[in-house]
């Protein structure tokens, strides 16, 4: 199950990020904007739905060493596991969008510059259901 619905889609090599396109000024947004162009220097237009880019270039990281307080969602019975934040800019869309890296990715594995890409992950799963989300891993990386 989609942790957010219609924010990605497909899987493998298929698997994009969805984002919409301003019909009027060609802006694209991530997350995804249904109502209206968030461009303030533009009257608006039709959204279209596009999927973005699967690869950029690391923009900015950090890592995540502790437990982000509620709405966040996470097991307090089980150990806090510290993960890396990665803002990738996707250049051909002007937009930097944020994400987790693949398990067993640390922040010493990573660098500005360094080119990533988006694939299928999970967020969080239970007895009866796994969340899905996106990752980055670095390009090359197939683990």
């Amino acid at each position: 199950m989609a942790a957010v619905e219609n924010w990605f889609t497909g899987e493998g090599d298929g698997f994009r990020l969805l984002g919409t396109r301003c019909a009027a000024c060609a802006s694209v947004f991530f997350p995804r904007e249904d109502a209206h162009c968030r461009n303030p220097g533009c009257a608006g237009g039709d959204l279209e739905e596009v999927p973005l880019s699967p690869r950029g270039r690391i923009w900015s990281y950090t890592d995540s060493r502790y437990r982000p307080p509620s709405p966040y969602v996470s097991d307090p019975e089980l150990p806090w596991e510290p993960y890396a934040l990665i803002a990738v800019e996707l250049e051909s869309e002007r937009i930097v969008v944020l994400g987790q890296a693949v398990p067993g990715i640390t922040v010493a594995d990573l660098a500005v510059g360094m080119e990533v890409e988006v694939v299928p992950g999970v967020l969080g799963e239970d007895a009866d259901t796994a969340w899905t989300t996106w990752h980055w891993r670095p390009a090359g990386v197939t683990a």
